[in-house]
C-alpha cells in the first residue's frame, strides 16, 4: 500500500511511463533510472532501504 505523500511521485512516474510509451525509440536512459528510483520510493513509502 502506498504511503502518505507518494501522490507526487506517482504522478511523476505516470508521466515518465507515458513519455516512454509515446516515444519508445528515443534514448530514455535517464528516465528509466528515475522510474526505478520512483518505484522504489513508492514501494517503500519513503523508508530507507539498503542499497
Amino acid at each position: 500500500m502506498p504511503g502518505i505523500g507518494t501522490t507526487h511521485w506517482e504522478k511523476e512516474l505516470r508521466g515518465l511511463l507515458d513519455q516512454l510509451q509515446a516515444h519508445p525509440s528515443r534514448d530514455a536512459s535517464a528516465e528509466r533510472q528515475r522510474i526505478a528510483v520512483l518505484k522504489n520510493l513508492i514501494a517503500t513509502g519513503r523508508r530507507k532501504v539498503a542499497a
